[in-house]
């Protein structure tokens, strides 16, 4: 057999080719992206479920038919009890208090610089301001997380999410210093900015694709957009109960 027979066998991947008794090994080739290959996504409807659960949680310490004093009108959706909302023109998401959500582990510039508390990188990432705030983080997350998940797996994933949710804190802490910052969009957009680096990566195996589930992440990508906005309107909303 000719060596340039041998050389494409080389390169094609085997693991051992024996030829006239002579065994001849490939090194492993480099990873490919392969569009079958699927895992089963567990840790993104995991982080949906907490940040539900820490919701309840909050609104339950919020309790706003004993604490609030009737300044900014009656509590909304009474009916729920203590899970009832914060009066709109106090907080129009549908959520609980500033200083509640403080308590709970807003992140406060003053209180992590001065009052050494760190731990509000962290904890602020599953608190969010109401259930308009929430529902919207929470619908990103599964439209574009459980993509992702399936595709390359919860470990990464999760190194994403919670390394942009604490850059995202930190950079909040650097530009917001008067109010306070909860929110999932940090980690949120870590993800947005995974899904479009991997579309850029494998661009043509999705042209190749003639399929609605192709253009999905071109759609999220106007999603953004929004996701944006409702951060600045969530930001002037906490201004607002922090100097009222």
């Amino acid at each position: 057999m000719s060596s340039s027979t041998i050389r494409r066998d080389l390169e094609s991947g085997g693991a051992n080719k024996n030829i006239n008794n002579i065994s001849y090994s490939a090194a492993p080739t480099s990873y490919v992206y392969d569009p079958e290959v699927h895992w089963t996504s567990w840790l993104v409807p995991l982080f949906v479920a907490v940040n539900v659960v820490v919701f309840f949680v909050v609104m339950y310490v919020n309790d706003c038919p004993r604490k609030n004093l009737g300044f900014e009108g009656d509590c909304v959706a009474r009916f729920l009890g203590r899970f009832s909302f914060q009066p709109l023109r106090e907080n129009p998401l549908f959520g609980p208090s500033s200083s509640t959500l403080t308590k709970m582990g807003a992140l406060r510039w003053d209180d992590v610089v001065n009052h050494h508390q760190a731990w509000r990188l962290v904890t602020c990432i599953w608190l969010h301001a109401g259930v308009v705030h929430l529902a919207a983080n929470m619908l990103s997350l599964v439209f574009i997380g459980i993509r992702l998940e399936q595709q390359f797996g919860f470990v990464r994933i999760g190194i994403i999410y919670l390394l942009s949710g604490f850059g995202g804190s930190v950079l909040s802490s650097l530009f917001i210093r008067n109010n306070i910052s909860v929110g999932a969009s940090g980690a949120l957009f870590g993800l947005l900015g995974a899904m479009l680096s991997e579309l850029i990566t494998n661009w043509s195996i999705y042209t190749n694709k003639v399929s609605i589930k192709s253009l999905v992440p071109i759609l999220f990508l106007f999603s953004v957009c929004l996701l944006v906005l409702l951060k600045r309107k969530m930001i002037n909303v906490m201004k607002r109960l922090t100097n009222s």
